[in-house]
């Protein structure tokens, strides 16, 4: 059984949602709020249409969308924002080709200690630019941040464009693979996690989550491989990499039995049985000493070809 530490983490995000289409509108699917109990219950009424508050305008853009502040801005449920003391967001959208499947919704306050990075990064060219990205306290780490870019294989970001693959890193502070090890050292930041935002159209996106030691953006990470060469004809997954604040590195090596999960089986199951993210708050379906996992596939071919999970 794993087992997480049981001092209180106070964590980069605050909450999590997913919504999933119906019709013309995304209506809410799963989500953790934490002790947010009224942006919960907003939350819990809303729909968007396309195009319409931060879901919609992810579905309706087609690409992952950060947004940094509320206030003034086409997000609709700002005044239980503000109550909540949220103050930016990132939305994912999760698309099967042309199909939109769903999105997923991070929400994060903003406070002199909270540190930690989401970014979402664009292909120009020939090489990878930073869209836009939510930092919280690590200033000098995002100026950094804005100054770089990535060609096809460089650093987290150039090498999940080149391997279309989810990447985890460790170390970032110094590890010769993280370009930014520097100011990465000097924000704490200490895990990386990177992973392809496939959207429709020819423009490529990758998605960068990176933890630091005092409010972690997630205190486990693991990538699941479920492409049909990787386990045939099988609805099933394999765990490929991992990393856990308590544990240390999950993943097995060649002459191990890796670990595997079949179709609806766990929240990483249900998952692959899915095709939809999943936002699970507490409850049986999580190793013991996590309040909240996000489990998102990332669909490829006409497959799932991966899920990323992070537990808080």
């Amino acid at each position: 059984m794993d087992i997480a530490s049981d001092t209180p983490v106070k964590t980069f995000v605050q909450a999590s949602e997913v919504w999933v289409p119906q019709g013309d509108r995304l209506v809410f699917s799963t989500g953790d709020y934490g002790d947010l109990a009224d942006f919960a219950a907003v939350s819990g009424k809303e729909s968007f249409a396309r195009g319409e508050g931060l879901p919609g305008k992810a579905w309706g853009e087609g690409r992952p969308v950060v947004l940094k502040g509320f206030e003034g801005s086409y997000f609709k449920r700002t005044e239980a924002a503000k109550a909540a003391g949220l103050t930016s967001a990132v939305a994912v959208p999760v698309f099967d080709g042309a199909t939109l499947k769903a999105v997923l919704v991070v929400l994060c306050g903003d406070d002199e200690n909270r540190t930690g990075a989401i970014e979402v990064w664009r292909q120009a060219d020939e090489v990878l630019k930073l869209d836009d990205g939510y930092y919280g306290a690590a200033k000098h780490f995002e100026w950094v941040s804005k100054h770089t870019q990535f060609p096809s294989g460089q650093g987290l970001p150039g090498g999940v464009w080149a391997a279309s693959t989810p990447l985890l890193l460790r170390d970032l502070g110094t590890g010769y693979r993280f370009i930014r090890a520097e100011a990465a050292g000097k924000a704490g930041l200490t895990t990386g996690l990177g992973l392809p935002v496939p959207v429709p159209g020819d423009a490529a996106y990758v998605l960068t989550l990176l933890s630091a030691r005092g409010t972690p953006l997630a205190r486990r990470f693991e990538i699941w491989d479920a492409r049909s060469a990787i386990v045939g004809k099988k609805a099933e997954a394999v765990l490929v990499d991992g990393i856990c604040a308590r544990e240390g590195r999950l993943w097995v090596d060649e002459t191990e039995e890796p670990r595997r999960v079949a179709a609806w089986n766990g929240v990483v199951g249900r998952v692959l049985g899915s095709g939809i993210p999943i936002v699970e708050g507490g409850g049986p379906g999580l190793a013991a000493g996590y309040a909240t996992m996000v489990a998102l596939p990332i669909h490829r071919d006409g497959e799932i070809s991966h899920i990323v999970a992070w537990y808080c």
